[in-house]
């Protein structure tokens, strides 16, 4: 081993020389630095100006309680800006999920609610949505169970539904309408509702006539025993609560003397009465 005598100086470090860059160093650092804010700001200036996405505001449509199909059609046409008949001819083809009964006929079952309605949305999707959400409903087992209480099948529970829709005057009134379509249904008797004969001569309105009675259609509850070939409307759940739990009662008649004020009665008598005031409030029409 080597030893160092204390008369040796320490070893001299040479000062470090700063590094100076050639003119050429100099102008390859300045576009080296150039070309890191270029690539900076392209990266950068997008982020500031590309606009958001935002998904399309669905607009609504409003489906009421009691809208026959060629209502909810016109409904639709109007929401989606098709030509009139659209949908009516879509209708047919919408493959919809329909019990057998309704032999391809959607009515009853484009159930009354809010839909969404966008750019994207045919006739046939909205449709499908309709029936879809009616089978949701009708299928639950609460209705089911009602149905076979009452020696009906859904299908028909959904056409009593329709028929006390357009005839009760006031929801109260839904279950003892309900009861007199079971109390007759269960007699042999016919309806005799004029909402059935309404359907037929597609109108509105509280006036029949002799003449309304004796229509040659399958509608016609005056002429016909039993429910009509299907429903007449689409029918809301209070209406569907109705057909399956009608209030108890032995009422036969109905007649909605004046707003509010229906009347029901088992005596054929005190119907014709009711029937005469209800003629006189309306100006002795009938």
């Amino acid at each position: 081993m080597a030893h160092e005598t204390p008369d040796s100086p320490p070893p001299v470090t040479p000062p470090r020389r700063r590094t100076r860059l050639t003119r050429r160093g100099r102008l390859t650092l300045f576009l080296g630095s150039l070309l890191v804010l270029a690539v900076a700001a392209a990266v950068l200036v997008p982020l500031l100006t590309r606009e958001t996405k935002t998904e399309e505001t669905a607009r609504t449509l409003v489906i009421p309680e009691g809208r026959r199909a060629t209502q909810v059609y016109e409904a639709v046409d109007q929401a989606l800006g098709v030509p009139a008949g659209t949908t009516a001819s879509a209708a047919p083809t919408s493959d919809l999920p329909l019990p057998g009964a309704a032999k391809g006929n959607p009515e009853g079952y484009l159930y009354p609610a809010t839909y969404p309605v966008t750019s994207a949305t045919t006739p046939k999707s909205l449709l499908r949505y309709m029936t879809d959400t009616a089978g949701r409903h009708f299928g639950a087992d609460h209705i089911t169970a009602g149905a076979r209480r009452n020696d009906v099948t859904v299908y028909q529970t959904v056409t009593i539904a329709s028929i006390v829709q357009a005839e009760a005057d006031t929801g109260t009134d839904m279950g003892k309408v309900a009861r007199v379509i079971h109390n007759r249904l269960d007699r042999g008797m016919p309806l005799q509702m004029d909402s059935t004969l309404n359907y037929a001569l597609n109108r509105s309105t509280l006036d029949t006539t002799t003449g309304d009675t004796k229509l040659d259609s399958p509608y016609n509850s005056y002429a016909h025993k039993g429910l009509p070939p299907t429903p007449i409307g689409n029918p809301g759940e209070q209406a569907m609560t109705a057909a399956i739990t009608p209030t108890p009662g032995p009422w036969l008649y109905f007649v909605t003397v004046a707003p509010g004020d229906t009347r029901f009665t088992d005596d054929y008598a005190e119907q014709q009465r009711n029937v005469a005031e209800f003629n006189r409030n309306r100006g002795g029409g009938g």
